[in-house]
């Protein structure tokens, strides 16, 4: 048994980390400022007795003995890392910073939850993303709090490995999605099967010709804790999502479908540096870790229905 720390662990993401960690017999202490995160997320978990809260800030210094550390902590919808700015990067630099001072304190192991924003919105010679890519990114525009807070913590990162010999991992997330997200996140998943499972009209933001690729979470949660468990020699970055590339117009046909709904579609003008495609280049992750995601987007898109529906039948719509 190890103690795993988990920061960000009542959000969407660190919810389902914290679960499988437990489940693999390990202590995990959860610890979150309940900013975007919740506490339902991990009330089934509180009973559990290798399971501890701490509502605690990252962006200040918190010490705790534990073997390895999770950094989840970041609102990671533009609604929510465009709400407060200063806050978003202050917490991917600070908290960042913070939580690599622990890890050399303590010979902790400490994986990075990057995100495939550090690619910005890649040119057409780049697609799909590998890790060697820099990225196409707006260092000033409405989305930089997010994405540049996030590139300054990778650099963080390697630099705490070559001038500390910090034990880092860092993975760079494509979208993911799956119970435990937020009806109200603004994320694209969330808003078109909550917009079809009340019958209003769904908004496509542009043409709907964007594309993205879509992860279930259980399959995120799997090439986590296998790039934590991958050998010293691979800090990453590494991508870890699902490579098969779909419109944000197949997407809300396909929930409308599964959803058995009748809501229409509607456009509404594209915001500002919004990327116009996005998938991973996965080669990294099936070399070095043997992973690649199994849930079909179909069956993935069903289980996240259903749990929507059970907590907008639950929690009143």
């Amino acid at each position: 048994m190890s103690r795993k720390l988990v920061a960000g662990g009542a959000g969407f993401l660190g919810s389902h980390l914290c679960k499988r960690l437990l489940d693999e017999g390990d202590e995990v202490i959860c610890v979150d400022n309940l900013y975007t995160g919740s506490e339902s997320n991990v009330r089934d978990l509180l009973t559990n007795p290798g399971f501890r809260f701490i509502k605690h800030d990252i962006t200040t210094p918190i010490f705790l003995e534990v073997d390895e550390i999770y950094n989840l902590a970041c609102p990671a919808s533009p609604k929510h890392y465009q709400h407060d700015p200063i806050m978003t990067i202050k917490t991917s630099f600070l908290g960042t910073m913070n939580l690599l001072e622990l890890a050399e304190q303590l010979k902790a192991r400490m994986l990075q939850a990057s995100t495939s924003e550090v690619y910005g919105d890649p040119d057409a010679n780049h697609h799909p993303q590998n890790e060697s890519y820099w990225g196409n990114v707006n260092p000033i525009g409405i989305r930089s709090c997010y994405d540049e807070g996030k590139r300054a913590a990778e650099t963080l990162c390697f630099d705490y490995h070559r001038m500390r010999n910090v034990d880092i991992k860092v993975i760079r997330i494509f979208n993911t999605y799956g119970p435990n997200m937020s009806k109200d996140d603004g994320r694209v998943v969330s808003n078109f099967i909550v917009q079809a499972i009340r019958g209003d009209d769904i908004t496509i933001y542009g043409e709907g010709k964007q594309t993205r690729s879509f992860c279930y979470v259980d399959d995120l949660i799997e090439g986590m804790i296998r790039l934590m468990k991958s050998g010293k020699g691979f800090p990453g970055p590494c991508n870890i999502g699902n490579p098969n590339e779909f419109t944000i117009l197949e997407l809300a046909e396909a929930v409308i479908e599964l959803a058995g709904s009748t809501s229409k579609i509607i456009f509404e003008p594209l915001p500002l540096d919004d990327p116009k495609q996005r998938k991973p280049d996965i080669s990294l992750a099936k070399e070095k870790l043997g992973w690649e995601p199994r849930i079909t987007f179909r069956d993935g898109l069903k289980r996240t229905i259903e749990y929507f529906k059970h907590i907008l039948v639950t929690n009143g719509k």
